[in-house]
């Protein structure tokens, strides 16, 4: 179970946990994703973050949008500026490459994926596949599984691709054995919620009483419910996951508002 060996502690019972996905960064500060300046957006979330007094920062994936180098040292960056003071943790997204990801997961970025309050565990799943679409495979579940059991806590987790069609275009890149990830958590029986970035929109939906929420993007947003690829500049939004005991909340936090 080589993924999940890395635990991370909160030693409480009460956290805020901060959802953050899809900045697709350039090696350039300046260089923008459908008209919009990713970097200056991402930048925008990272402090406002400051006002909530989070615990910890989940990357949801897809960092980079040019798969550089420089565009990882970019999000280190601007982590470093914003004044942030909490760890933050990641799962890869289909334009992430792992090696760079571990590379820069120094300081406050670090490589747990299996994360621990006093009575709930968080995990981070790897939902990166060969193609932009989703998989998880088939050791990576019985690892998922085997850590459910052994825990007695109840449980929230984090991937990437979208489990659920979301009717609309980006479902040509959904997680292709999403159903048998979802059951993989529903069968532990003690799970209360997945998160995942990927489509760019604020969604939710449920799996045999399984939450399934989707964050919007620090950068461009993509219409809902439509065939063909459409952007919409709303401004970049976070997630917010307020945790205590073996209970949560969440609401999205759009900037614009």
């Amino acid at each position: 179970m080589a993924w999940f060996d890395e635990v991370h502690h909160f030693k409480k019972r009460k956290i805020k946990l901060a959802h953050i996905t899809d900045s697709h960064l350039f090696a350039d500060p300046l260089g923008q994703y459908f008209n919009v300046n990713t970097a200056q957006y991402l930048q925008q979330v990272l402090e406002q973050l400051n006002q909530y007094e989070i615990d910890g920062v989940i990357f949801g994936g897809d960092l980079t949008q040019d798969h550089s180098l420089a565009s990882y040292e970019l999000f280190s960056s601007l982590l470093t500026r914003s004044g942030l003071s909490c760890p933050v943790f990641w799962v890869p997204g289909n334009h992430d490459e792992i090696p760079l990801l571990e590379g820069m997961s120094q300081g406050l970025i670090s490589t747990a994926k299996y994360l621990r309050t006093n009575e709930l565990d968080i995990l981070l799943l790897d939902s990166k596949g060969e193609t932009p679409a989703g998989w998880c495979g088939s050791q990576h579940l019985q690892d998922i599984a085997a850590v459910l059991k052994r825990s007695d806590n109840k449980a929230i987790a984090f991937c990437h691709h979208h489990p659920l069609a979301i009717n609309g275009y980006l479902d040509k890149h959904i997680l292709e054995n999403g159903p048998q990830l979802l059951n993989t958590l529903v069968n532990a029986g003690d799970v209360l919620a997945l998160f995942h970035g990927h489509v760019h929109n604020e969604y939710h939906a449920q799996f045999r009483g399984l939450d399934v929420y989707a964050t919007p993007a620090t950068s461009i947003q993509f219409a809902k419910h439509v065939s063909d690829w459409q952007q919409q500049d709303c401004g970049p939004a976070w997630r917010l996951i307020s945790i205590d005991g073996q209970s949560y909340y969440t609401e999205v936090i759009w900037l614009s508002e």
